[in-house]
């Protein structure tokens, strides 16, 4: 196989990602390989600071990138971010909604189920699907405009089992999972044949939201939680950022233009093994 017939496959070269939640630990690792992948990475967060460094890192690596203070909850917010990133280049392309996250408070364990406060659990509700659904509105409907473009959701593996102690997590995840697969059908059906939807479900990956459960705070070791879902990964081990990348790519390149609607797994072998 050459080089020039990969290269075709996967090409993504002077595409537009806007990216949100792309600040964090896995985002940052996309909006990094997209711009080594040739793509013009908008990269959006609500915390300025952490966006304009992922910026700088796609830059030093040879890539384009704008960085843009965005709040996913705020519809002008969102608003703001797509007109900085056609005015910067062109047209979004591609949109990627890694926006999302938990809280401990909405987690059992300290607190029983029957007290978590409603205030933590809408908190986690409104991140993963409310901060979902209002950058589609805004993204998609000028994809639906070119009758073009490629939407990508983070769900999670939690939306596939509902895990222990993450009831409002796996819910909300659960919820990313439907609508991704009704967003396709609709884009399809109402807009243009040209515009993908899809999502990523990662398995196991440390992030500041879910550290407090997989390890101690003081000594750094595996709790038993964590224990229990390394013995329970076939693989044997947490993801690393970079093994989100080679699944993205495929999902936003040419390669890819068949798969509408799939949420895909990339968890070590997690959601197939039954435990015995």
């Amino acid at each position: 196989m050459s080089k020039d017939y990969l290269a075709e496959l996967f090409d993504l070269g002077g595409k537009t990602v806007a990216i949100t939640g792309g600040g964090g630990i896995l985002c940052g690792e996309l909006a990094r390989a997209l711009g080594r992948a040739g793509a013009n990475v908008v990269v959006l967060d609500i915390f300025e600071d952490k966006a304009c460094e992922v910026a700088d890192q796609v830059a030093k690596g040879g890539g384009k990138a704008l960085a843009v203070k965005c709040d996913v909850l705020d519809r002008a917010s969102i608003e703001q971010a797509q007109r900085a990133a056609a005015d910067a280049f062109g047209q979004v392309d591609i949109l990627i909604n890694g926006a999302g996250g938990n809280k401990k408070e909405a987690t059992t364990g300290e607190l029983s189920f029957f007290d978590l406060p409603p205030e933590a659990i809408r908190w986690v509700f409104e991140l993963n699907i409310l901060g979902t659904i209002m950058p589609c509105q805004v993204f998609g409907k000028s994809m639906a405009e070119r009758e073009q473009g490629s939407i990508l959701n983070v769900s999670s593996m939690s939306a596939f089992q509902p895990l222990t102690r993450v009831a409002a997590y796996s819910a909300a995840k659960a919820a990313v999972s439907n609508f991704t697969a009704w967003l396709a059908v609709h884009m399809s059906q109402e807009y243009a044949k040209d515009i993908r939807v899809n999502a990523i479900a990662p398995g196991f990956f440390l992030t500041e939201q879910n550290r407090f459960l997989l390890t101690d705070e003081k000594t750094g070791e595996l709790t038993a939680r964590g224990q229990q879902i390394i013995d329970h990964t076939p693989m044997g081990r947490f993801g690393e950022p970079k093994d989100l990348v080679g699944t993205v790519l495929w999902l936003l390149s040419p390669s890819a233009s068949f798969v509408h609607g799939a949420v895909i797994p990339i968890d070590g072998g997690f959601a197939s093994y039954s435990g015995v």
